[in-house]
């Protein structure tokens, strides 16, 4: 069974993905850094930025597959991709290495959190019954 909407996220996830790893990649080039940050804040920053994202979408990906292939809307679906890209790019935005809290980060962490749990909520209410 085909799933055009998760498929049009994966692909714009991936070219946001792809974009953080270029980023790392532009400041670990020049200094000739193989491994880790090589003491650079800029890198680990723009590591951590890459990392953050790995570590929150797919798992999102996967539920938001299963999502579509159980039959949820098309409103849902989009609902939930914009409102997790909304919020990777609010990560980016808002974190800094200097401090720990900005607004902007606390939206994306706040945020990614309800998003995953609403999709989560949405299983629960679907298949509870069955």
């Amino acid at each position: 069974m085909p799933v055009p909407i998760t498929a049009l996220y994966l692909a714009i996830f991936a070219l946001f993905a792809t974009g953080l790893y270029v980023l790392c990649g532009r400041i670990r080039a020049p200094e000739r850094i193989s491994l880790g940050d090589g003491g650079r804040t800029d890198l680990h920053l723009a590591m951590r930025r890459h990392a953050n994202f790995v570590e929150n979408v797919p798992y999102f990906m996967i539920m938001m597959t299963a999502l579509e292939l159980n039959g949820s809307g098309t409103a849902l679906l989009h609902g939930l991709g914009l409102a997790m890209l909304f919020m990777r790019v609010m990560h980016v935005i808002g974190f800094k290495a200097d401090r720990l809290q900005t607004i902007p980060r606390a939206i994306a962490g706040f945020g990614t959190l309800l998003v995953s749990l609403t999709a989560a909520g949405v299983f629960v209410s679907q298949f509870a019954g069955a």
